[in-house]
């Protein structure tokens, strides 16, 4: 008889460490099934679509996204950066973005879904440098006719801010507009093209 009583401690004790021991092992499968639900940082660098709140961009100011490994200019244009664009379409190479890298669903003069927010490609198209913002008009280094751009710091090409590219610049195209789509008012996704959101 005292040996049913140690066969039983026995047996619950065992009873408990296996369940102890199945549970760490499920708990430790959870964890990796779940974090697969995520994109990891070599997903997000292939081309995973990136979300941006676009509502505390001040207008005339802009953020620097990251999508694919390069960065992303998200400009918010007020009136005066939309009226600029139309003083210096005579001076820029492709004023429609004929020969540019763009979806065909923005606006071809503006190059956006919506005039105000601008979302393109930082990188210049003469050898992949990233351009500067510079908003400011006439500033002395860019001269008087200046309205505003992007300048590539590495062999000097010039854009306007609506990422086109001036005539005669080592850049031979504009910067390029990502696929990019509306998730509501405040929120755009880069890399989910807006005809199939």
């Amino acid at each position: 008889m005292s040996n049913d009583g140690v066969n039983a401690g026995r047996r619950r004790f065992l009873v408990a460490a296996t369940s102890v021991v199945g549970a760490a092992g499920a708990a430790g499968a959870a964890v990796p099934f779940v974090g697969s639900w995520f994109p990891s940082a070599k997903a997000k660098a292939a081309g995973a679509p990136v979300k941006v709140n676009v509502s505390k961009i001040e207008p005339g100011q802009q953020i620097v996204a990251e999508w694919r490994g390069q960065p992303v200019f998200v400009l918010n244009r007020n009136a005066e950066i939309l009226a600029a664009l139309e003083a210096v379409e005579g001076q820029v190479a492709d004023p429609q973005s004929q020969a540019s890298e763009q979806p065909s669903y923005v606006d071809p003069k503006h190059r956006s879904i919506k005039p105000e927010l601008l979302v393109v490609v930082g990188l210049c198209t003469h050898l992949g440098c990233a351009p500067s913002f510079r908003p400011e008009v006439a500033p002395a280094d860019l001269g008087p006719d200046w309205k505003g751009g992007y300048f590539c710091p590495c062999h000097g090409s010039k854009y306007d801010l609506a990422g086109r590219v001036y005539k005669a610049q080592p850049a031979p195209l504009n910067l390029p507009v990502p696929p990019y789509s509306y998730e509501s008012d405040d929120v755009i996704i880069i890399g989910v093209d807006q005809e199939k959101a």
